[in-house]
């Protein structure tokens, strides 16, 4: 089996029944299907029961918040690749698994749609570094990502927005697994969710989770180059890559770096 796909969901029936549609639409069939729901009050068991014949594996009953359940999730899965569609994220097409299918990396991720935006939205160069993960986070609704990988760093549990940031850390960086980029949009995206509406709980989860994986000076560049525009960063990079630029591209970063504390 290719593909587990896991929806968690709490009391957001209208949401988990646009979820389901758009997984059991798919033209591929390569894939078991797990619903955790956290106890909702709302209908929504019902929903899960309407469509019961679809799902592989479904549980209602309370969780410690949302990677909790996506880790009941992840303890049930049997498929190769998991693939988070949590409720009111749908996919983008009826072929979203079958365009993924060639793929055998660690990690793919492809591209999202958020809101009403016809633009996608996600990673947009061919590999990925610690800067770009630093810089940002892979939308998961767009990832497909190897079980194994998955058991050995399970979601931290003491975050509510940004474990899944940290799995890419430790995926990524520390295990420095296989990625690759794709252009296939996998999710129209929700935008409602916890993470979207955070109130600053996300700049703080990013503060806590850096200051856990990384020592002060690593930390101390990623603040210098968080400012500085992508394609001056790149630009940057490429001049550290001759012997002879390295000092032209130092003293490149420091005016850069400069001229954004100015703005």
């Amino acid at each position: 089996m290719r593909y587990s796909i896991i929806t968690i969901n709490y009391n957001n029936k209208e949401g988990l029944r646009h979820t389901i549609e758009s997984v059991i639409s798919q033209t591929s069939q390569d894939y078991e299907y797990i619903i955790i729901d956290g106890g909702s009050t709302d209908g929504s068991v019902d929903v899960i029961k309407e469509f019961a014949d679809h799902v592989n594996y479904w549980v209602s009953e309370k969780d410690k918040g949302v990677y909790n359940a996506m880790n009941k999730g992840i303890a049930q899965a049997k498929g190769e690749y998991l693939v988070f569609m949590n409720s009111g994220d749908r996919f983008h097409s009826p072929d979203v698994l079958d365009l993924m299918a060639d793929h055998h990396e660690y990690i793919i991720c492809g591209k999202v749609l958020k809101g009403d935006s016809t633009i996608p939205s996600g990673h947009h160069k061919p590999t990925i570094s610690l800067v770009d993960l630093m810089r940002g986070s892979l939308p998961h609704q767009a990832m497909f990502i190897k079980r194994e990988i998955m058991a050995r760093h399970p979601y931290d549990e003491n975050y509510k927005i940004l474990s899944d940031w940290k799995f890419c850390i430790h995926a990524l960086v520390y295990d420095n697994c296989t990625f690759r980029n794709s252009d296939v949009i996998v999710a129209d995206y929700d935008t409602s969710g916890i993470s979207t509406n955070s109130n600053g709980l996300l700049a703080k989860e990013r503060k806590f989770i850096l200051q856990e994986m990384f020592p002060p000076r690593v930390i101390k560049d990623y603040q210098r180059l968080a400012p500085v525009d992508d394609e001056l960063l790149d630009l940057s990079v490429l001049l550290t890559q001759t012997v002879g630029a390295r000092r032209l591209a130092k003293r490149f970063i420091k005016l850069l770096l400069r001229l954004t504390h100015k703005k």
